[in-house]
This record gives C-alpha cells, structure tokens and sequence, in this order.
C-alpha cells in the first residue's frame, strides 16, 4: 500500500500528514510493518486480518455486541472505514467473561477517531 505512483506524491514532497496513521487505517494498515529512511509511513502492508473488497476498500474484522443482552457476538463482521464510523469501537482484547458479558463497568473505546469511555452496557 502506497501514496507513491506516477502521477502522485514524491518522497521529497510527502510530509508527515501523509506518512502518520489515520484514525480509519486502524485494523487495515499495519502501523509497524514500514521500511525506516525516506520511505518511513509511505510504504505499508495490510494487516493480518484485513481483507480488501470487491471496490478495492479495506475491511477490517469486529465482533458486533448485541444491544439487547451486551455480549459480544461470537460472527465475525467485516467494515470499511466509512462503515466504522457509525459504531463506537471497544479493543478487541477488552476482557469479557465466558459468557461474553465485559467484565469492566466502563470501556474504553474509539469513536470517529476520538477516545471515549463508554459504559457496557
């Protein structure tokens, strides 16, 4: 994945707006895997999980959590970026019990790109 091609930016011309990670790479871009020296934030890989659809958008895995009774659904669902923004997005690794109730009385999570502590219920 790559800002550079005929026709787009330069290494010269690209500053760090380009090269930083967007609140919408999350789950798609791997935000680690990029080569050091001019190329540092220009050049990615897709993450370990993240699928590329029929467009050409990245969609990135979530387990939905059931309004109703707050478990964690065990179906995985796949969004692009735009799709994510209508959800508030806890991490994947908050603890649950087995009955896929949180544990925690409040979560933190994202929401368009911001931090926010949600209640979990």
């Amino acid at each position: 994945l790559s800002p550079l091609a005929p026709g787009g930016l330069t290494r010269e011309r690209a500053g760090m707006a380009v090269r930083d990670v967007h609140y919408s790479h999350y789950g798609g871009v791997c935000p680690i895997e990029t080569p050091e020296g001019p190329n540092i934030g220009l050049i990615n890989s897709l993450s370990s999980y993240a699928t590329v659809n029929e467009f050409g958008f990245i969609e990135t895995p979530y387990n939905k959590v059931n309004i109703e009774t707050n478990q964690v659904a065990c179906r995985i669902d796949y969004l692009t970026a735009d799709e994510e923004d209508s959800y508030v997005v806890a991490p994947a690794n908050w603890l649950f019990y087995e009955t896929a109730l949180f544990v925690d009385d409040e979560i933190l999570c994202r929401f368009r790109g911001d931090d926010t502590t949600e209640p979990k219920e």
